[in-house]
């Protein structure tokens, strides 16, 4: 089991709309880390959609490149809607 790849497990809940990190399962290949995936995080067939991800593939932002990578978008205005006129039939939003 050493040699056992860790598997990050996302799972779409049957009224999600995403997927959501439920936890890690170790196992030796993808087909294992789905199985174990299931049998530990959907049971009670919570979910409809698992993904497997091998931990070592996830490349992630360090928080010290917090402001390299978020600062920039607020002068952006063109990402906020706020200018844009919506029609009446929209509402909701």
């Amino acid at each position: 089991m050493s040699e056992w790849r860790l598997y990050e497990v996302f799972v779409r809940s049957k009224h999600g709309l995403n997927h959501k990190h439920v936890g890690s399962v170790h196992a030796a290949d993808n087909e294992m880390a789905m199985e174990n995936a299931r049998d530990l995080y959907t049971r009670r067939s919570e979910g409809v959609s698992i993904w497997v991800v091998p931990s070592d593939t996830i490349t992630a932002s360090a928080s010290d490149e917090k402001e390299v990578l978020f600062d920039p978008a607020e002068d952006k205005v063109y990402r906020h809607a706020s200018f844009y006129k919506l029609p009446d039939e929209v509402g909701h939003m």
